[in-house]
């Protein structure tokens, strides 16, 4: 399935208050990997941003004040999402900002019409029960470099939670691959390009009758030095 990493930024804390979304950032994965169809936009609310909410994410009135209003952009938005299982970080908040704004612009949809929604917060939170799950701790959990967010946005902080994502359902915990191998730069670092779309291809190797022969030899001493072999019960 189509995932795509979501996340907003407000005027305030309460849609029920009338605030209002001001930014969205999302960032799509196939195969749990980046695809780099990415959806970015500032919308201008129809309220000033509180003064709190600016010392958390920066993004002032004066900033948004040439930008579109969500009903301009809304189409749009709806298309890229449809269909899609959207991974949200604390979904309740997110998910209730965006139906609040559909049915203010008198659009007769809302998310869970639309899409699948997963809440990695609750996925942390039974993961690692009793511990802080926002996502500063757990970029610090699965060794994820976030030290460029001084800011909260949500471009950035769905590329962060993507991340995180993919650590805290196992596997691929690095949404950077190389095309061709990875390239090292003139400091001695590695250079990490995006995985290219070919890359998403990957060669199954089988083993040859020489091997599975060794490997059945192995398993014969198994049998001998226990109750047997776990791979042939």
């Amino acid at each position: 399935m189509r995932q795509v990493v979501l996340d907003t930024e407000t005027t305030g804390l309460e849609w029920s208050e009338g605030h209002n979304i001001i930014e969205i950032g999302c960032v799509e994965m196939q195969r749990r990997k980046l695809t780099g169809n990415n959806y970015h936009q500032y919308i201008k609310p129809d309220r000033e941003v509180d003064a709190e909410a600016i010392s958390v994410h920066g993004i002032t009135n004066e900033y948004l004040a040439d930008k579109p209003a969500f009903r301009e952009v809304m189409g749009a938005f709806i298309e890229y999402i449809r269909g899609a299982e959207l991974i949200i970080h604390n979904a309740a908040f997110d998910v209730g900002f965006l139906d609040a704004e559909f049915e203010r612009n008198g659009i007769d949809v809302r998310i869970r019409d639309i899409c699948t929604v997963t809440d990695s917060l609750l996925l942390a939170r039974k993961k690692h029960p009793g511990q802080k799950n926002n996502l500063d701790a757990l970029c610090k959990r699965y060794g994820i470099d976030n030290s460029h967010r001084e800011l909260h946005g949500a471009l950035l902080d769905s590329e962060i939670l993507a991340d995180v994502y993919l650590g805290l359902t196992g596997g691929q915990t690095s949404l950077l691959l190389a095309d061709d191998g990875d390239e090292q730069g003139g400091d001695g670092t590695r250079e990490i390009k995006r995985v290219g779309a070919h890359a998403l291809e990957l060669s199954v190797l089988k083993a040859s009758d020489e091997e599975l022969g060794a490997h059945e030899k192995f398993l014969d001493l198994l049998d001998k030095k226990s109750d047997g072999a776990l791979w042939r019960q």
